[in-house]
């Protein structure tokens, strides 16, 4: 059985039997079975198994989380921030462009640990603190250590979706 790596207080996990289909290209054969919400700062991963195949990831806003899958197994998965309404994160499908480990914003002097560059405009999904009512300048924010784990599976190329309601029969109520 795979095992899971949690940074959650009290959570508890389920094996899931069946996953729907997903979007061309982001093919979902299993999800990590979480039984309750993310809370901002929470994260689980477990690629314990999991053969070896390309890595998508799916950013999905309006559920504030981050699914990251290998040959079409869920991986990790993650809580996020993303850009307040005056710097939007865009949606779409996105290659990763460029990865860098270490980088601080030239424009904000904020930290970017883990980069992994979606825009040339400078969107990327990066190492932040995740908490209630924090936002970005475009953006995805998601946890420290969950931004070292992703920044090591993606390579350049790997595609990144970004979406509103995510697969909702499958991850929703």
């Amino acid at each position: 059985m795979r095992m899971l790596l949690a940074v959650l207080a009290g959570l508890s996990l389920a094996p899931v039997a069946d996953a729907a289909a997903a979007p061309r290209g982001f093919e979902v054969r299993d999800v990590l079975p979480i039984e309750r919400p993310l809370r901002p700062g929470d994260f689980v991963w477990d690629d314990e198994g999991v053969p070896p195949g390309p890595t998508r990831i799916v950013v999905d806003l309006a559920e504030e989380q981050i699914y990251v899958y290998r040959a079409g197994y869920e991986i990790g998965r993650s809580s996020i921030i993303f850009g307040a309404d005056d710097k939007p994160t865009p949606t779409g499908t996105f290659p990763i462009l460029q990865k860098k480990e270490h980088h601080i914003s030239g424009k904000y002097g904020s930290p970017m640990p883990y980069s992994l560059w979606l825009t040339r405009s400078g969107v990327a999904i990066h190492g932040s603190e995740v908490d209630y009512d924090a936002v970005t300048h475009g953006c995805v924010g998601v946890p420290d250590e969950f931004a070292a784990r992703l920044f090591d599976e993606a390579r350049v190329g790997d595609r990144v979706l970004i979406t509103q309601g995510w697969m909702s029969r499958l991850y929703g109520p």
